[in-house]
């Protein structure tokens, strides 16, 4: 028997909406500030997954200009009906800064995953997580969380609001209706529709984001309720279980394969050894479910059983059987049957005519002027910005960090007057934790520096200056092991030094500093406070695990 190993999305892939369309089966994941918007990978089997261009990649169809971190796009739902996918997405514009969230609801259409998206269609504003259900009468039904700022705690999370789209007039219509309140577990949103044997069913997370996640099922014999809560409650979770790998089971949704059998995807976490931190953010795991009297169960592992002595088979497994196997998945097999994930090392280079799609970028559409492969052939132009604190276009481009454990490397050429040209390496997570390995310049010696910058919750801190050459490239790089990280650099790419301080990788964590809902990410960075004109070159970023 083969096994695929989860999770299958490493690193920040939070809030998997799971499709499969023909022999193909998607995955689509939030993206918060993160940009291009809503990140959707493909498989045939569920265990080699590749990217696809993300679908909000242009202003009029995202704009986080000003968006704080953790804001953004928001558990996007992907669908197909009537010969296209349909996406339905949040774009979050406030959401920590007092009773409010101010959350709109958008959808956009495309004939093929990888587009042409159409223009957006705005919904409404009610809450956020909005999913679209298609009924096989061909009516069209909306389902969002609805936030009552009115309330407390775990109370503003007040239920799931039903409500048809009309295509014909791209808008909601009818009444609203509050359809399902969750079960005690309370905080009820990630909401997705399914029907099956004349039976609708409601899936939807509960518990936040903490250790205590969960997703929750009920079923009803019409669409708007009233919904019974699945007799062994919560379907998935890995709360009461703090010795097994993958925590934070929950936000869910699942697919049939078609020969029936059905995989539920979720989110979950895996926190560094001896702490509840979890630098590589929320990720992507796949469970496969079973069914018993028209309720899903989580598939226990081989000589387990999904009831036993009055107990549920309901925390995710370290493995679990693909539906099919590709040639390229059995290559990868042990002995034992696991099946081996990609090697995620990578060496991008700078040579071709478009950025790869690893990298993203902070908030707003890429402006090519500031990410240029031709103004140096052979190399990543950047042109300075704003501040590394700056929610209003920071000149950024940085990947996930996919593994614990991981080196990051940047060859750079760049030449700055003044102390407010800077540009380098940033391994961070948000704009008050974060750390750069900088290059910069000394004012008062006129000479080039290089400088370790740390911001832990919003604390600044400078290393003294290491004076380099005036001219010549520097290289840069990070390693991470076993939660620590240190900067290091090279004035040939051979011989190096390393540069204190040892960095905590902990900190670049949802649970360090307060509530967030992304991971840590490395790569390459630029800032001119002075003039927004200085730039750097970067001829090569390599990830390497």
């Amino acid at each position: 028997m083969f096994k695929a190993v989860n999770p299958v999305l490493t690193g920040f892939h939070a809030d998997p909406s799971i499709l499969r369309v023909g022999d193909w089966y998607y995955i689509a994941n939030s993206t918060f500030e993160w940009y291009p918007g809503v990140e959707i990978h493909r498989s045939k089997d569920l265990v080699t997954w590749e990217s696809v261009p993300a679908p909000l990649s242009e202003s009029r169809l995202l704009d986080m200009d000003g968006a704080q971190a953790s804001c953004g796009i928001w558990a996007p739902c992907l669908s197909w009906a009537d010969g296209q996918f349909w996406l339905i997405y949040t774009n979050v514009r406030s959401w920590n800064s007092g009773p409010w969230k101010d959350s709109p609801n958008y959808l956009t259409t495309a004939p093929s995953i990888e587009g042409p998206w159409s223009d957006p269609v705005y919904l409404n504003s009610s809450g956020f997580d909005p999913s679209l259900f298609h009924d096989d009468d061909g009516k069209k039904w909306f389902v969002n969380m609805e936030w009552d700022y009115r309330k407390t705690g775990s109370d503003q999370f007040s239920g799931i609001l039903l409500q048809e789209y009309s295509p014909k007039d791209k808008r909601l219509v009818g009444s609203i209706r509050k359809i399902f309140p969750g079960s005690e577990i309370a905080m009820v949103e990630g909401p997705h529709l399914y029907k099956r044997n004349g039976w609708y069913y409601i899936l939807a997370a509960e518990g936040g984001t903490t250790l205590e996640h969960a997703a929750t099922v009920g079923r009803s014999r019409t669409i708007d309720g009233p919904y019974e809560l699945h007799p062994y409650n919560p379907l998935i979770s890995s709360y009461g279980h703090p010795d097994i790998a993958i925590q934070k089971a929950g936000h869910a949704s699942w697919c049939d394969t078609p020969d029936g059998r059905t995989y539920l995807a979720f989110l979950c976490g895996r926190p560094l050894p001896g702490t509840d931190r979890c630098p590589l953010g929320r990720e992507t795991a796949i469970v496969e479910l079973v069914w018993k009297d028209d309720w899903p169960f989580v598939r226990p592992p081989e000589g387990k059983k999904v009831l036993e002595g009055g107990r549920v088979w309901n925390w995710p497994t370290d493995t679990f059987e693909p539906p099919v196997l590709t040639e390229q998945a059995k290559k990868s097999a042990l002995a034992d049957g696991t099946l081996v994930a990609p090697n995620r090392s990578m060496t991008y280079r700078f040579d071709t005519d478009k950025i790869h799609g690893d990298f993203k970028n902070l908030r707003i559409q890429r402006d090519l002027a500031r990410y240029s492969l031709s103004a140096r052939p052979g190399y990543l132009r950047l042109v300075g910005s704003q501040s590394p604190v700056s929610k209003y276009g920071q000149t950024l481009l940085a990947r996930r960090q996919t593994d614990f454990d991981f080196e990051a490397e940047t060859k750079l050429e760049m030449s700055p007057v003044s102390f407010q040209h800077l540009a380098g390496l940033t391994w961070r997570y948000d704009e008050e934790n974060q750390y750069l390995l900088a290059v910069s310049r000394n004012d008062g010696e006129k000479r080039r520096t290089l400088n370790v910058i740390t911001m832990i919750d919003q604390a600044f801190a400078r290393t003294n200056d290491i004076y380099l050459p005036e001219e010549g490239p520097v290289w840069l790089g990070v390693t991470v092991k076993n939660g620590r990280g240190q900067f290091r650099y090279s004035l040939d790419g051979v011989n190096w030094i390393v540069v204190r301080p040892v960095l905590d990788a902990s900190v670049l964590s949802d649970e360090f500093g307060g509530l967030g809902f992304t991971g840590a990410f490395v790569g390459m960075f630029c800032v001119d406070t002075q003039s927004l004109s200085a730039s750097a070159d970067f001829e090569y970023f390599s990830y390497k695990v």
